[in-house]
């Protein structure tokens, strides 16, 4: 059960998209230039005519060659505008052409539903949710990605990118049929500069990312315990493993990003160049772009860690059990004396087993004398039992079991049929005791007698001295530092290549609505990396991102993306 525990991109370059905002305008070039950088008016003064990024200039100052940039507010100073005559735009596809036609005269390699693998490439991680792409780029360059994105803006196709393809709902094969998927298993490099910054490809999973920096400089990063999860949407929603409380979340280890813009710009963006793109990347990149290149701020590998797991018997008979058991399991959580940034905690439960379970980046000595007898005290004695020093590697690969570390560039081939959902709580708002027995309660009376396998986790955090929730809130798009817990309900097929049962969604529904309910107090959020489909756009947004983040981020993307080229169904802008 426990192999279910999953928690999403350079070689080629092109000439750089200008910041976002009058304050980053430089004032020193020459009105009336051609563009060199997507950008046209404003102080600035470029012209689009001529340019390589299309010829019209639209009304937030970026060039391009589709309706959003020529149409409404175009500037017929800067560009070609569809209401002027004055100049003509160089030849481009005529009504006739084709996606495909575009694409092929590029050169970029692609496959389409005629492909002998097309197939393959287009099954998705989560069965439940197939959808047909109207090509698969596997692009080898950048410039490969960007002639795909603008090809995909002339003909009017939505892009999304794939990295590993665990979306929970479909969200790298467009969460739609007929949009262009953007593959980037073939990014693959990782090194390492004299910073100890590492340079990672788009499509890089996380086992290989782990061992890639582990050989080459003894390095490591916080991230997810799944291997084949690819590093893309992993590190742009968040990106939780149990070091996340020393070290915080993949993404708070970007320092940069190379990233394809929609109208074919490529940017390197960090917390001074774009620093809005840069912002919006961190929490919302499926919106906004296609990362190409991580930039991503390792740490010194410990030399070793402890792993512990303890396995409480009895749980799954009284719903008051349960609740004075986690009661308990919470107070140590917050327990300052106790609990520092070197502890991460999860709990696992399935209606049979309930497991705690977690690392300890101290002395073996320190967890049995002071952290292990606080966290078992007033709980049932384990049923089993397990405390081992490992090394970090061998540590990263017990959690992935029975998945190796090691996982395959190409051809992956893992798969899940499922619903998931996720629920936040809030440090101001630790849970109680009433929610708690309505949500025992729920999994006592009907998740014990499930026909169909479920579980849920629940991890760790905030609690004293996390550093999950140590970033300000308005320092990335993943805007939620406050953190206690965060929940995962995950109801799935028992039997590979069954039908996918209708009522798992209702029950995974209940286990969260069992706690919800009877907590009226408390506001809980959602975590997009456990994205839920069933979720309207507006619902996402306001549980992924809240007003104050969702409304930059629109702003945000009304400037770089008015075409909503990078689109999903709970993207930005819907």
């Amino acid at each position: 059960m426990l192999s279910f525990f999953l928690s999403l991109l350079c070689f080629a370059s092109t000439s750089l998209a200008f910041p976002l905002g009058d304050d980053q305008t430089n004032n020193l070039l020459v009105r009336a230039a051609v563009s060199p950088d997507a950008t046209c008016g404003g102080s600035k003064g470029y012209t689009c005519l001529g340019s390589s990024f299309g010829n019209c200039c639209s009304k937030n100052g970026w060039c391009g060659s589709t309706a959003a940039y020529c149409g409404a507010g175009c500037q017929p100073g800067f560009g070609t505008c569809t209401s002027t005559t004055t100049t003509t735009a160089p030849p481009g596809p005529t009504p006739t052409s084709t996606l495909t036609d575009c694409l092929t005269k590029k050169n970029v390699p692609i496959r389409l539903t005629s492909s002998s693998d097309f197939s393959q490439l287009a099954k998705p991680f989560n069965l439940r949710l197939p959808y047909t792409p109207a090509v698969i780029v596997l692009p080898l360059t950048v410039q490969h990605v960007i002639d795909s994105v603008i090809c995909a803006g002339k003909n009017k196709v939505k892009v999304q990118a794939r990295s590993g393809g665990h979306s929970y709902a479909s969200f790298g094969l467009g969460g739609q049929s007929g949009s262009m998927v953007i593959d980037l298993q073939n990014f693959q490099n990782i090194t390492l500069d004299s910073n100890k910054v590492a340079k990672v490809g788009g499509g890089v999973r996380l086992g290989n990312l782990a061992l890639g920096i582990y050989n080459q400089s003894r390095r490591a990063l916080p991230h997810g315990t799944c291997p084949g999860v690819g590093l893309g949407g992993h590190a742009t929603h968040g990106g939780f493993g149990y070091s996340s409380r020393t070290w915080g979340l993949t993404l708070d280890t970007i320092v940069g990003l190379d990233v394809v813009l929609a109208n074919g710009s490529y940017i390197h963006a960090t917390s001074t160049a774009y620093p809005d793109i840069y912002y919006a990347l961190r929490g919302a990149a499926d919106s906004f772009g296609i990362v190409t290149t991580f930039y991503l701020q390792t740490v010194q590998a410990p030399a070793s860690v402890v792993q512990y797991s303890f396995g409480l018997p009895g749980m799954f008979k009284s719903a008051a059990t349960t609740t004075a058991a986690f009661q308990h399991i919470q107070s140590f959580a917050q327990n300052a004396s106790v609990v520092d940034r070197k502890l991460g905690l999860g709990l696992y439960m399935d209606g049979s087993g309930f497991l705690i379970r977690g690392t300890y980046f101290g002395s073996i000595t320190d967890f049995n004398n002071k952290i292990k007898p606080e966290l078992l005290r007033t709980l049932p004695t384990p049923s089993a039992t397990s405390v081992q020093t490992l090394s970090w590697i061998d540590s990263l690969t017990v959690l992935a079991d029975p998945q190796p570390l090691q996982q395959p560039k190409t051809g992956y081939d893992q798969h899940d049929t499922f619903y998931a959902k996720s629920l936040v709580v809030p440090s101001r708002s630790p849970l109680t005791a009433q929610g708690l027995n309505s949500y025992f309660g729920y999994m006592i009376t009907n998740g014990t007698k499930s026909a169909n396998p479920w579980f849920s986790i629940i991890n760790l955090y905030g609690g004293p001295d996390s550093q999950i929730n140590v970033p300000s809130p308005s320092s990335s798009a993943y805007s939620d530092r406050s953190a206690l817990w965060v929940i995962q309900h995950y109801g799935f097929v028992g039997t590979a290549g069954s039908p996918f049962p209708p009522n798992i969604i209702p029950f995974v529904q209940g286990l969260s609505d069992s706690l919800t309910r009877a907590s009226p107090g408390t506001e809980f959020l959602g975590y997009s990396n456990y994205v839920d489909p069933q979720l309207s756009a507006a619902e996402a947004h306001s549980q992924y991102y809240g007003p104050t983040t969702y409304a930059k981020l629109l702003s945000i993307k009304n400037q770089v993306d008015p075409g909503k080229v990078f689109w999903n169904p709970q993207a930005i802008g819907n």
